[in-house]
């Protein structure tokens, strides 16, 4: 396979499919390359010289288990587009795996970049880094103020026990990864159980919403929101909880997990927090309960990413530091709900 033939990725049977469905769309030879890949879905970068395309498929050779996300990702996408969300403007979903071996999704390319750790944030200076953090939490405001029922997504997922089922799923993912000892996950995975808050209306729910998974443009907006494979309808400050833990420095200058917390300018915790009470009018006084959660659902992540890497089934840069990252989590979460 060459540069321009990327696995995973047929140019020729896509450019037929996008000839036939999208006439004049395309207008030169096209050229693809892998953007990012991995243990989540794989996305290209398209171009026929002057236009330019994202395809997203899921991994090679995984294709049972995230098949149903590309019609997801695609379908939260396509609804939010008219909105004041920015998405990227959706081209086409095949489901027809004669096409590239797997369902698949193309989307419009949108320039900006997705801030990863705080090396990359630091040319932006203070005051640019803090515009492009309140950003991140008013472009969550607008994304929860969506009425789901009114885009079309009244169906897209199940708000009814929505934490207690989150709970028990990421209590499972545990148990599959389970192969040390511990200390104080259990513990706090009961605990968050015991304190089970009443959630706010159901909104559209991203599941994995921070700093890079959208693109921040040179005028340090957000120009759109990438990543909805965990998207669903729930408990919107889910999403809040989110943030707020990787808001939180870390102090762990190589971690494997995002490092923007610790940029200059980051706003606080507490200052995120207030913005989105603010603007969204939500009731924030469980947060400490959310973001509790999202310490214990990293955790978790962390431990089966170590679990993995322990097996030898996982390489690159940082994998072998993840296992002792995860006892550092489950000392937040545990902080976090005992303090509040």
């Amino acid at each position: 396979m060459s540069a321009d033939h990327p696995p995973g990725l047929d140019l020729d049977r896509l450019r037929g499919l996008l000839d036939h469905e999208r006439p004049g769309l395309v207008n030169g030879p096209l050229t693809g390359r892998l953007i990012e890949g991995g243990r989540s879905n794989l996305t290209y970068a398209l171009s026929d010289g002057t236009s330019k395309w994202v395809v997203r498929r899921p991994p090679l050779g995984h294709v049972l288990a995230t098949a149903h996300d590309m019609k997801r990702e695609h379908r939260v996408i396509s609804a939010l587009h008219p909105t004041d969300v920015p998405v990227p403007r959706p081209v086409l979903l095949c489901e027809d795996e004669e096409v590239l071996g797997a369902p698949f999704y193309v989307m419009e390319f949108v320039e900006g970049t997705p801030y990863r750790t705080a090396q990359q944030l630091a040319p932006l200076g203070a005051e640019r880094t803090r515009n492009a953090v309140l950003s991140l939490v008013d472009t969550l405001v607008e994304l929860h103020a969506v009425d789901p029922a009114e885009v079309g997504l009244a169906d897209f997922g199940r708000p009814e026990g929505f934490l207690d089922r989150q709970l028990r799923r990421w209590g499972k993912q545990l148990d599959a990864s389970r192969n040390r000892e511990l200390a104080g996950i259990d513990e706090l995975h009961a605990a968050l159980g015991r304190a089970l808050p009443t959630s706010p209306a159901p909104a559209v729910v991203h599941g994995d919403y921070r700093l890079d998974n959208v693109l921040i443009g040179d005028d340090d907006q957000i120009k759109a929101i990438l990543d909805w494979e965990m998207s669903t309808l729930g408990d919107p400050l889910t999403d809040l909880g989110l943030l707020v833990m990787y808001s939180q420095p870390l102090g762990m200058p190589e971690s494997p997990v995002s490092t923007t917390a610790e940029a200059p300018g980051h706003p606080s915790p507490q200052e995120l927090i207030e913005r989105y009470a603010a603007r969204s009018g939500r009731d924030v006084s469980a947060v400490s309960w959310y973001t509790a959660f999202a310490w214990f659902k990293l955790a978790v992540i962390l431990e089966g990413i170590h679990y993995r890497y322990t097996l030898g089934q996982t390489v690159g840069r940082g994998f072998d530091r993840i296992g002792e990252l995860v006892p550092v989590f489950i000392d937040h979460g545990l902080t976090t709900l005992q303090e509040g």
